[in-house]
């Protein structure tokens, strides 16, 4: 690209679509053309295991695709693969930059990136925008009459319902849903950039996944029907968007718009993904801490061969079973059967849950740190959760319960109700008892 004409940039990261983006509709309506970029992160690549990565092939799809759609507007998308440190500082030597906008990414790694970003632009004379796109309550918007953060889901529900309500006379009429009609601002793209420049899954080190992405709509009746029905892994009743909200391949406001109309409990769904995101911003320590400090001391046993057993789902419990093997083959596990898989680790096994939440962050298509995170803590009872550390799951009664019928379990574990279905690791009693002797250990004088 030829350094003659003054631009704004927009910057893709966790918001790879043209409709309804906030940051970029703002980038638009400046009085510059708008290069779009997006950056393949050398150093979140370089940390990934498999080089089959689904997530890394999923991205490349949705970039390829966006690329497609803004060369048939006459633009293209400026695709960059390396630091984004010196990619920036590449760019502000190539390009005649003014003004860069940006979606805010909240996880501590990305903030620590933008940071740094920010201060080489700052160097140059470019300013920074960022806005509020990939959720719909950010930290500090929900908050106690004193100003800090909420720790328990209920109250801060409560409080969400009421600040997206304000001044409405129901909720579909709130701001906090309003769409931005990016389309309509097309023409204002740079027709400078050009299109197919996106370096190939080999030439970063990965290639090709055999996983399938989940498509990008769901029908109405799985939403109307969720809270009947999401309980049940063995029927098709979820909507399987996560992947989507992760990589803003849709828009966050839609979708929570179309639940409040439909649906309490999944719009329930979307306000504990906003809960756990203030968690990670208010308090980046739960990373790699427990929440409650006290949880620190439990004295975690890490079998590495029953982990692996876990992990490759041959418990001996069928329910785990079933859903770790759905993780491994699809990318993806049913919601209640992750909390039986994560109580199961940490509960039967006493096996650290960081592990477990590794585990799930290198498989999961859907992957979000802030509700990782937050689901492993409240499995292994040192999260927000205010429910005591003696919630432990029977996978057994669990099953019983949500997979009668054993319909779940027959579609992944190909070899139940034969002999050569594995033993249990673990007697659910035994484990029971010892879980709670560790726990009380740990938690003794507190």
């Amino acid at each position: 690209m030829e350094k003659n004409t003054r631009h704004n940039v927009f910057w893709f990261r966790r918001d790879l679509r043209l409709n309804d983006n906030k940051g970029l509709f703002r980038a638009l309506e400046g009085n510059r053309p708008v290069i779009p970029l997006f950056v393949f992160d050398k150093k979140i690549l370089d940390r990934l295991e498999d080089e089959d990565d689904a997530r890394v092939h999923f991205i490349h799809e949705q970039i390829t695709r966006l690329d497609r759609e803004l060369s048939s507007s006459g633009s293209g998308l400026l695709v960059k693969y390396g630091e984004p440190e010196n990619v920036w500082k590449e760019l502000i030597i190539e390009l005649d930059i003014e003004e860069v906008f940006t979606n805010r990414d909240y996880e501590p790694y990305a903030v620590k990136r933008d940071d740094a970003v920010k201060n080489i632009l700052r160097d140059s004379g470019i300013a920074f925008h960022t806005f509020k796109d990939q959720v719909i309550t950010e930290a500090g918007e929900v908050v106690k009459e004193d100003g800090g953060p909420y720790v328990v889901f209920t109250p801060y529900k409560n409080k969400w319902l009421e600040v997206v309500r304000d001044g409405c006379d129901k909720l579909q009429s709130s701001p906090f849903f309003n769409t931005y009609k990016t389309k309509s601002l097309f023409e204002n793209f740079s027709n400078k950039v050009p299109g197919g420049s996106i370096p190939t899954l080999e030439e970063m080190g990965f290639k090709k996944s055999n996983i399938p992405f989940p498509d990008m709509t769901v029908s109405q009746k799985i939403i109307s029907q969720y809270g009947k029905n999401r309980d049940y892994p063995g029927r098709d009743a979820t909507s399987r968007l996560g992947p989507h909200y992760r990589f803003g391949t849709i828009s966050i406001r839609e979708k929570a718009l179309k639940a409040s109309r439909l649906d309490d409990t999944y719009l329930n769904e979307l306000i504990w993904r906003d809960f756990y995101s203030q968690i990670l911003a208010h308090f980046p320590k739960v990373v790699d801490q427990p929440f409650r400090e006290k949880y620190e001391r439990v004295e975690w046993i890490n079998d590495e061969e029953q982990f692996e057993k876990w992990c490759s789902g041959k418990t001996g419990y069928p329910l785990v079973d079933a859903g770790m093997r759905q993780l491994n083959t699809t990318g993806y596990m049913h919601n209640r059967v992750r909390m039986v898989t994560a109580s199961f680790l940490t509960k039967h096994l006493l096996i650290d849950w960081r592990w477990g939440e590794v585990y799930f962050a290198r498989k999961l298509l859907d992957f979000e740190l802030a509700s990782n995170n937050g689901g492993w803590q409240w499995a292994a009872g040192c999260g927000t959760d205010a429910a005591p550390y003696f919630r432990i799951f029977n996978p057994e009664s669990q099953q019983k319960k949500f997979d009668k019928d054993f319909e779940y379990i027959r579609q992944y574990v190909e070899e139940f109700e034969s002999e050569e279905y594995p033993e249990k690791i673990v007697d659910h009693k035994f484990a029971r008892k010892r879980c709670l002797e560790v726990y009380k250990k740990a938690l003794k004088g507190y």
